[in-house]
């Protein structure tokens, strides 16, 4: 795929509406959502490798990549296609030594700083933001748009947007470098999850080229 990081579903089970995670999971996909992070805050280890078993089931059938949420331990575990990680979570060396070469590894990044730190360490692509005010990180300062484009000119890694996206204000985005879009209640916080995410895409392709 040209644009894997085009459509990035980060999952949230606290925004469901009336259905199982899989369910909304198998609707994002099948939506056209081409790369799926799982994110579970909450879940006993045993609680989500069982789950990210089950997801992964799902991704490999429909081709797309799993990217498992801070836990490195149990992306390797499951053979995910790699981890997300933060800038106060595991380090991306230690990540890197754990996984091997050939898995995704993101990283967040907020700054310029963090985001070509995080580029030398090896990280395969960043998340950058908040790029809109968004619930699901309270303490999150906006970026502004030139920063945004100053990051994606200023590293040779895929840049993928964060922070409450949604198909109103994604236009905006448009001609700051970014390779994608990370969404959360865009696509799981839907009541019609599959339309939703197939108008996001359309979207989203127009903004990426």
């Amino acid at each position: 795929m040209k644009h894997p990081y085009l459509l990035y579903g980060v999952t949230d089970r606290g925004c469901l509406k009336e259905r199982t995670l899989l369910e909304a999971v198998r609707e994002a996909l099948e939506g056209g959502a081409t790369i799926i992070q799982l994110r579970e805050k909450q879940l006993s280890y045993e609680l989500f490798l069982k789950e990210a078993k089950e997801i992964k089931e799902l991704t490999d059938a429909y081709q797309v990549p799993l990217i498992i949420n801070d836990n490195v331990e149990l992306a390797k575990e499951v053979d995910a296609a790699g981890v997300h990680i933060g800038q106060e979570d595991a380090s991306l060396t230690e990540a890197r030594k754990l996984l091997g070469e050939d898995k995704i590894i993101g990283v967040s990044a907020h700054n310029l700083e963090e985001a070509k730190k995080a580029e030398s360490c090896g990280a395969n692509y960043l998340g950058v933001g908040a790029v809109f005010p968004t619930s699901t990180k309270k303490d999150a300062t906006p970026l502004t748009k030139e920063m945004l484009q100053a990051i994606c000119e200023g590293v040779s890694i895929p840049v993928v947007a964060i922070g409450g996206i949604t198909k109103e204000n994604m236009d905006t985005l448009k001609g700051t470098g970014i390779k994608g879009v990370a969404l959360v209640s865009a696509i799981f916080g839907q009541e019609e999850i599959l339309p939703a995410t197939k108008e996001l895409r359309k979207k989203v392709e127009a903004i990426v080229g």
